[in-house]
Order: C-alpha cells, then structure tokens, then sequence
C-alpha cells in the first residue's frame, strides 16, 4: 500500500547531491531505475528529471521495516528516501554525475507502487517508436528525452531573456481567428453561437503582430503555438511552436543583426556552441545553382554544376531537347564511385525519378581512364572529354546527370546530393553551418492555378531596384526575404513587409487577388494600415526544429511532450476521435456518409 510524504520535505534533486555533501543527511525523492539485492545490502538507482542516484540499504543501518520496503522495490516505484551522503565504497562511476558518492538509506516511503512497465524506461531505447508514444507518459521519463525538453526550455527561457534585453515586448495574440487561407489548410473550429460559422487555428501570428507594429508596440515577441492541416514529415507536425517577431522602424539588416546576436547566445548558453558573427549569406540564385536547395546542406561538398554550355549541339537527344525547351543540363560529382554496383546506380535512379526526374544520365570515370555510361555512345570522344573536365571528373570518379526544366533540375540533384552524402557518410555530425539565404523570388508561377503566387506571403517587400519588372517580368523580381538555415534544415525565415499601399495593392493584383477579395480576407489589417503603419519586418523560428538540430535528434517528436504521428492522430490520448451527439446539434453540424471513388464510403461533415 503507497505512502503519504507524512511531512517529508525533499532536499535536493538526484544530482544535486554531491561529494561536498558528504556527511549530511538529505532527502531525495523519485522514480526507481533498478534495484539489485546481493544479499544483506540491496542497491537501488533512484532516477529524477536530474539524473541516476545510487541508495544502499543495509537491514543494520535502515532496520529490518525499511530494509524490508527496499526488498520489495521494483522498477518505476515512487520513492522518498532519507540517508546520508558517502564517498562510495566501491568504484567510482565515471558514466554518472553522482558516480563518486552513493546515500546510505536510513529511512524509505513507498509512494506509489507501480506495474511492470510495457518496454524498458532507458536511453536510447530500441522499442518501436509507436509503442513508445503510445505509453508516451512513460516515454518521456527516458533520461535523454528529459534531457531534450530540458534544453527546450532553457532555450525558451534564454530567447525570453535576450529579447527583454533588445526592448521586445512578449504579447500573446488570438488562437481563434479568421480564416484566410493562402498556402496550407486551416484547422476550423466551429462556432456555437454563430452556427454555420467557424474560427481558424492560426497558422502563424503574421496579421496579428503587423497590426501590433501598426498599434506602436516597436518590437513584438511571442512564443507561438501555430497549426498547419498539411502532411507530416519528420521536422513537421499538425501543432508547432514559433519564435516570433516582428520590429518597426528597420530594415532588413537590422533583423539580421539582432537574430545573428540571438543565435548566438543561445548557442552558447544551451549547448556551449561559440557561433562566429557575422553568419555567412547567400543569395537564393547562388544556392539553387550550388546547391539544387534554397536551405543548402554547406557540411560537405559535391556542389552541382551547370554543363549547359558545354553539351550544347552534342548527340545525346535527352541534353539537348532539355536545352531546346529551356532547361539546363546539371550535374554532381561523386568522387570515388566510379564502380558503385548497377544496382545502386539503378536505386539513385528511381529516386532521381521520384522527385520529378524523367532519368538519371551517369558517367563514370573507371581507374584506367576508360568510360563507363549511360550515354556515351551519343557522344564523341571529344565532347566526353570536355564534360568530364567540366565536372572536375578524375579516374574513379561518378558523374550523375539531370535535364530538364531549372525548377526539376534542382530538385532532382539537390536531393540526390544529399542522399549520396548520407549514403557515403560525407556528412560531419559535429559541425553546425549556419546561413543565411537571402534575395528569394517575390513570385513564382503555379502551373496548377496558372498564376503568380507569392513564394512567402503576400504582404513581402519586393527589392526597390526590381520593381520596375513587376508588370513586364514578375518572376525577375527579387524580395527582401531572408531564411535562416542550418545543417541544411531551413530554421526560421522572415521578411521586410509592405507598408505602401501601392505596392499593396499591385502585389495584390499580381497575384490575382482582386480588391473586393482582399478587403474579404485581410480588410482588418488593409483597415489598420489607412491609419498610418510604420516601415517594419520580422522573422520566425520554428522552436521545434530549433531543439532537434542542436541536440541532433533525427525527429521533432524527440523534442516535444506529446507529438502526433503522420496521419495527425495521438496514439496515446487517441486524438482525433468521435464526439457525443448532443455536442454536434448544438453546433449545427452533422456527419453523413459521403461515397467516394476511390474510397467507397467515407464519412464526412
């Protein structure tokens, strides 16, 4: 039977007792790791959020009713422990923080007994990830995803810290608002008391903290909950949180200044990482013709070169016909791999073609200089020649080709590219590139709607110097739009905002939102900006993939509480699931079957 505290007070976490507490009498209260009972002297591991403490219980020194309780301890009871703190009697523990002391027990209350738990509470754990978040509650007590939502918070803690510092005020804004859909979909709320009519769960602040900037507040921050109805991938959920800002009266340097500062010191205080100022930047045209990525991987090499010039009039029709229809020609080499097996080359491939690809052309440079290719028997000795210079090729080395329109090129390549470094281990875990990529496109074109749409949001401040293209070239218009990247993971990205209601308005039409539309959606913040609206910019971090990288996790759910998994369901809680009835009548909503062709009966609201 479990145990009242009876007036105990605990003294210290685990690993708050040390070798200079040597002598005292503490209390120290928590979960049980293991227990080993060599006969006349039982040893206990007592884990907390703060690490492992070892208890030695002896019948002489605790009497035979506590000696008894320990004799009883199985993994995952809940303990309070009184003893005293000793230099340890045997080995020191070079692998624990507390390995040279260990607590002579003396007193022991059982507080809560507990079951055998469904998998091992340990490190590193190898039982399947979906059994894990289903007893998520027991998941999180593994000390290295304790350790992971510790260093959360102390980085929450930090970035609070150094805004206050920079004059930021933190204000909260709506979580139930208008919906304005432009890029992912909403999660809607129905609304009781407005039947027919629904909330949308913000999928970030952006409206909110320019009214803020409209209101005279000069510098915004918040640490956002956001949500997105988009599909996951392993850095993306359906809820997330956001570092968010916003400041007036700057310009595009002036947002770069203060997050290369923020960066910094909280590199510094979470992880002891000294991150050098000033960050390098990139242009956005620079880093897909690099990189094949606007969020480029800059840890190892194998850079992709353009070979358009030089197999322009050679006899390979797949070069060519991507030239005539004004593509490029591209490559990567893979330096070493000339005798990677068919079969592999065969996976890279289908990869290539997975991300939109028609092929993959391969070149490889055997030892003794000969050739061994997809394509030469299109070309003249000459013109391999002149490719494989081009590509800095060496005997031993694998070319790997993609033609096609720019947009797919990249692509293609830029993903082949890290896939191969993944695969041939170029990648240094230990280094932490930061960059910053700047000067995106204002627009792009959606062959799907067929119309420009804005790469970002439509309220991103085109470069002055190009705005004269905006009705003759749209595409050649450049932004003041600015990503943070590191390790190739795209870590925040932020812009300069439109302030002119000119440009507003153009920017508007450009995109084919007429003005009877954009009053529809964003009246509010049109509304506000007739009442004078300083020159302001902002940025957003996303603070999960912020934690993942710098603890190097390979997952976002390793660095948040209670995560989703990929259809957006809660194994543990069994989120989203049925509500009663009454609850749906009061909301004016009913569910009715809905036939589909491709999935016959489904049900529907």
């Amino acid at each position: 039977m479990a145990e009242s505290m009876q007036g105990l007070k605990r003294t210290h976490r685990c690993t708050e007792v040390s070798a200079a507490n040597v002598g005292e009498t503490v209390t120290v209260m928590g979960w049980v790791a293991k227990q080993r009972n060599k006969g006349g002297i039982i040893f206990v591991d007592l884990r907390d959020r703060s690490g492992i403490l070892q208890l030695i219980f002896e019948e002489d020194k605790c009497g035979s009713e506590n000696f008894a309780k320990a004799e009883k301890l199985r993994s995952e009871f809940v303990v309070a422990v009184v003893g005293k703190v000793e230099k340890r009697a045997g080995a020191v523990n070079e692998n624990l923080a507390t390995g040279d002391i260990e607590i002579i027990a003396e007193q022991i209350r059982i507080l809560s007994e507990a079951e055998t738990p469904p998998f091992p509470i340990e490190e590193n754990s190898k039982t399947k990830e979906e059994m894990r978040l289903k007893y998520r509650y027991l998941d999180l007590r593994r000390p290295d995803l304790q350790r992971n939502l510790i260093l959360r918070s102390k980085i929450c803690t930090e970035v609070r810290a150094f805004m206050a510092k920079e004059g930021f005020l933190e204000i909260e804004t709506p979580i139930l608002n208008k919906s304005t859909p432009e890029g992912a979909r909403d999660y809607l709320v129905p609304s009781r008391v407005h039947p027919g009519n629904f909330y949308a769960l913000p999928q970030s602040p952006q409206l909110f903290k320019q009214l803020l900037m409209c209101s005279g507040y000069d510098r915004y921050i918040q640490i956002a909950k956001c949500f997105r109805d988009e599909d996951l991938r392993a850095d993306r959920q359906p809820e997330f949180t956001q570092i968010d800002m916003e400041l007036s009266f700057v310009d595009e340097e002036d947002v770069i200044d203060v997050n290369e500062r923020l960066i910094q010191h909280v590199c510094k205080e979470a992880i002891g990482l000294d991150v050098q100022l000033p960050l390098p930047r990139m242009p956005w045209q620079e880093a897909m013709d690099r990189f094949g990525s606007d969020k480029p991987d800059t840890r190892f090499g194998m850079e992709l070169v353009d070979v358009s010039e030089v197999v322009k009039g050679c006899g390979f029709g797949v070069f060519t016909g991507a030239l005539e229809n004004g593509g490029s020609v591209r490559g990567i080499n893979a330096k070493g791999q000339a005798e990677m097996p068919r079969k592999q080359i065969d996976a890279l491939v289908d990869a290539a073609k997975g991300n939109g690809a028609k092929g993959l052309a391969y070149l490889a440079v055997l030892p003794d200089g000969s050739y061994k290719s997809s394509f030469a028997k299109f070309m003249t000795e000459e013109e391999l020649a002149n490719l494989v210079s081009a590509m800095a090729g060496e005997p031993g080395d694998l070319l790997l080709f993609a033609a096609d329109k720019n947009k797919i090129v990249w692509n293609v390549l830029g993903a082949l590219r890290i896939d191969l470094a993944k695969k041939l281990d170029l990648i240094d875990d230990n280094k932490f590139n930061f960059l910053w990529v700047t000067e995106f496109p204002l627009l792009e074109w959606d062959e799907d709607d067929n119309r420009f749409v804005a790469v970002h949001h439509p309220f991103t401040m085109p470069m002055e110097e190009d705005w004269q293209y905006i009705d003759s070239d749209p595409g050649r218009v450049r932004a003041k739009a600015y990503d943070i990247v590191l390790n190739g993971v795209e870590l925040g990205g932020g812009s300069v905002r439109i302030h002119q209601d000119d440009v507003q308005e153009k920017m508007f039409e450009v995109i084919g939102i007429q003005k009877e539309e954009a009053w529809d959606r964003f009246g509010f913040l049109l509304s506000a900006f007739k009442y004078g609206v300083p020159p302001h910019a902002g940025l957003a971090y996303g603070l999960d993939r912020m934690v993942m990288l710098l603890v190097k996790a390979e997952s976002i759910r390793e660095v948040m509480a209670f995560p989703k998994v990929k259809d957006a369901s809660c194994l543990m809680s069994e989120a989203p699931n049925v509500v009663d009835d009454v609850q749906l009548e009061e909301l004016g909503i009913a569910i009715v079957a809905q036939e589909t062709e491709e999935e016959g009966v489904g049900l529907t609201e």
